[in-house]
């Protein structure tokens, strides 16, 4: 019978992982959608063309050397690196590949994979309409396959230094993905400058409404339902192993979350679609009825409520999610006028800003709740949360973004010429197409005359 068990939990596995990977794709879908929708004709396919190569570049340096990270990483710097876990996940070890006796390591790979994509399209949004491609592209290779795997290690694996000595607590990753890729969007941010025509000469800031409101609603319900998927991918679907004579005995639960501590998918369910109510009708207030924020606090709301999901009850949930969104509504439209930050979609807002008051909050909403079902670990606190929140947007997330970016400024690298963001970056794609039709023209005309 044990062995019946461990094959269905086996198969289950790894079909479940596999289900929510094909959900989570709708994340990107939805990005693609939701940014392309957000600029101006003249810059849609080379944002469309960035998101797109986000998907190769990241999978293969995700491959290469970020699955790597994850499992090297857990105790670094105060423990050494995990040699024998990270070898174990190199991409020429047996478990990175066609394998018949394992069926979990490609699907549970590829979970993460779908939040390195993630992260890098929240930093491709903030920075549509004069980034140069390839510049956005060393970026989402760097927080996608770098630092925000380092982050996991960290505040995400069940034996992270910051889980064992903060007593970190982020179930659904308010810091481990959004903080970060917000922190890292707004350090690009600084160096890159604002959008030609973005702030009046006495620095007032002008709107940019987005091409096609359609467009955006749809791309953000996409997210919506990818983010369900990947709150569903955060845990691990277990049979719970207490068997005896052929009889199941105790407690059974359906799944732990990322810690490996018991929740069921009854439990996010609540809270998701909670969180995500509380969100949209707070965003709806607080913006009196704008749609792009309206739409955009929905998600804004999941995201600060995640960190403690696994634990909230669903009106706790409601209600993080409509402080966060006040909060980070707020913090965008201070600090574009404070600092001149043109973050076009408000991706630093919605990820950066939610997530690290999300984490914040549940450092008090859950204080002395266990952070991992391991002993000796710290319990969580309002101090280990706000140390983990700055870590993760500011040292992890703004610094590395802030140096990188000014490497590229000082290469020439970072920004496209000025002459092409006023023309558009579509501008040859453009010229290509109207020669073209020019040529079929000229051709069916000289066809006509020989006839």
């Amino acid at each position: 019978m044990n062995g019946n068990l461990d094959a269905l939990t086996t198969i289950f596995t790894e079909f479940y992982y596999w289900v929510t990977v094909v959900f989570m794709f709708l994340i990107h879908v939805g990005f693609c959608m939701y940014e392309v929708a957000a600029s101006r004709r003249r810059n849609h396919m080379h944002t469309l063309m960035k998101n797109v190569m986000i998907i190769p570049l990241v999978t293969v340096t995700f491959f290469f050397f970020g699955w790597w990270i994850y499992w090297a990483f857990p105790s670094f710097p105060f423990g050494g690196l995990n040699f024998g876990a990270g070898t174990a996940n190199l991409p020429w070890a047996d478990t990175m590949s066609t394998n018949l006796g394992d069926h979990i390591t490609g699907v549970f790979w590829a979970a993460f994979l779908l939040f390195s994509w993630t992260a890098a399209s929240i930093v491709s949004g903030s920075v549509i309409e004069r980034i140069r491609s390839s510049a956005l592209w060393v970026h989402a290779v760097l927080i996608g396959s770098v630092f925000w795997i380092i982050d996991a290690a960290w505040g995400w694996h069940p034996e992270g230094w910051m889980v064992k000595f903060l007593g970190y607590h982020d179930a659904y990753a308010s810091g481990v993905i959004h903080a970060i890729a917000g922190g890292y969007a707004l350090g690009v941010l600084v160096v890159l400058g604002p959008r030609i025509g973005k702030f009046a000469a006495d620095g007032t800031p002008r709107d940019i409404p987005p091409h096609n409101p359609w467009l955006v609603t749809i791309g953000l319900f996409l997210i919506y339902t990818g983010f369900w998927g990947f709150y569903a991918a955060c845990n691990v679907p277990v049979i719970s192993p207490e068997v005896i004579g052929g009889q199941i005995t105790g407690t059974t639960w359906t799944a732990t979350n990322i810690y490996l501590a018991p929740t069921t998918l009854s439990a996010i369910t609540f809270n998701f679609l909670m969180s995500l109510s509380g969100g949209l009708m707070a965003a709806y207030v607080i913006s009196k009825g704008d749609a792009f924020w309206t739409f955009s606090g929905g998600l804004a709301g999941i995201i600060t409520a995640s960190a403690g999901n696994d634990l909230y009850h669903p009106i706790q949930a409601m209600i993080i999610a409509a402080v966060g969104v006040v909060i980070a509504y707020k913090m965008h439209y201070w600090v574009e006028r404070r600092f001149k930050i043109d973050d076009a979609v408000g991706a630093v807002a919605v990820h950066g800003y939610a997530g690290f008051v999300g984490v914040v909050i549940a450092g008090f909403v859950l204080w002395g709740a266990p952070s991992s079902p391991y002993e000796g670990y710290a319990a969580i606190n309002p101090l280990g949360q706000l140390a983990g929140a700055i870590i993760m947007f500011g040292v992890l997330g703004f610094l590395p973004a802030f140096i990188v970016s000014k490497i590229q400024q000082s290469m020439g690298v970072l920004r496209i010429p000025k002459e092409i963001e006023l023309q558009g970056l579509d501008c040859a794609e453009h010229q290509a197409y109207e020669d073209a039709v020019h040529a079929i023209g000229e051709a069916d005309k000289a066809q006509l005359n020989n006839a």
